[in-house]
């Protein structure tokens, strides 16, 4: 399994349980493709450094995510199709860092500062 990081920023117009209802989504199309999510951190509304499309603010997630490569392909279709999506971004972690934040290898994550 590769690890994954996934950030979602929804629309920043809708409310928390709308929110929590696409992070629901999100966590069983995940398990679906046969991955796991290690971890989900809600950042909380953030506001746009410039506007898109036409929203100031935005109710940014990520979440740390274990998968067999080409597994999570469906899962960014219906995040570009979503409509209170506003954007997102999936990102292979390297294995070093994947490694450091405890998602592959057993190891414990590294001291900082080490």
């Amino acid at each position: 399994m590769r690890a994954y990081e996934l950030m979602v920023i929804f629309d920043g117009d809708l409310d928390e349980s709308t929110v929590q209802g696409g992070i629901n989504r999100i966590h069983a199309q995940v398990e679906e493709a046969g991955g796991l999510t290690a971890s989900t951190d809600k950042w909380g509304q953030r506001r746009f450094a410039y506007e898109i499309d036409h929203k100031s603010v935005g109710f940014y997630v990520v979440l740390e995510v274990l998968a067999e490569p080409g597994a999570l392909d469906r899962l960014e279709n219906a995040l570009r199709l979503a409509d209170e999506v506003v954007r997102h971004k999936l990102i292979r972690l390297p294995d070093k860092e994947a490694a450091r934040r405890g998602l592959i290898g057993g190891a414990a994550p590294a001291e900082a500062g080490a």
